[in-house]
């Protein structure tokens, strides 16, 4: 890996952009604690990991290059959100506990899933990893495949982190809802509406 102070800092700088990543760790705080704030984390560290992959074969260049493979997982993602944006708008609540599915706020599986989908639905995620990871691959130094993986064994880490932290953030507002129903009906019109406007920036791109 060349520079990595410089490779870790892009990360920090992309995951602090506010996205469908993060809109999505902080809702799942707000409305289904901290267990399905791991279990989105971990659907989107799987995501993450397959756009490494793609990178690494140059699958994730030619979905990048490709008006067609852009297209359909542009315009999929982008439906995507907002159906998930709806769903939260249309919900009772977003307290932990009113969540679908009972006082655990729905099977884990459930978040893994969304995680998983969130980010495998979003092109500008495959772009960013065939963009950046090959700047920090030096060929003169000898086993690409390895240095790909350390890349992006850092970068799945790195974004859990950050999912964790958003995620747990979620879950303080989510407390601080608690017995105030119009805090309540504000944060679920702002979690909903804001997953709505990144489809509609996601489709008009």
């Amino acid at each position: 890996m060349t520079d990595p102070a410089l490779f870790l800092a892009a990360l920090a700088v992309a995951f602090l952009v506010p996205g469908p990543d993060m809109m999505l760790v902080i809702q799942t705080g707000a409305a289904r604690g901290r267990a399905h704030v791991a279990a989105s984390a971990a659907g989107l560290g799987l995501a993450r990991a397959g756009h490494v992959v793609l990178s690494a074969v140059g699958l994730a260049a030619v979905v990048a290059a490709s008006p067609l493979a852009y297209e359909v997982i542009r315009w999929a993602g982008a439906a995507y959100l907002a159906v998930l944006g709806v769903k939260i708008l249309r919900a009772p609540s977003l307290l932990p506990g009113a969540a679908a599915g009972g006082p655990t706020g729905g099977p884990l599986a459930a978040s893994v899933r969304r995680g998983l989908a969130t980010s495998a639905l979003n092109p500008k995620a495959y772009l960013f990893t065939s963009v950046l990871l090959p700047q920090f691959v030096d060929p003169a130094a000898g086993g690409v495949g390895a240095q790909f993986a350390l890349l992006g064994a850092v970068l799945v880490a790195v974004g859990a982190g950050f999912d964790l932290v958003f995620g747990f953030a979620g879950g303080a507002l989510g407390r601080l809802a608690r017995g105030h129903g119009l805090v309540e009906r504000v944060q679920r019109w702002v979690f909903g509406t804001v997953l709505i406007g990144f489809g509609l920036r996601l489709a008009a791109a």
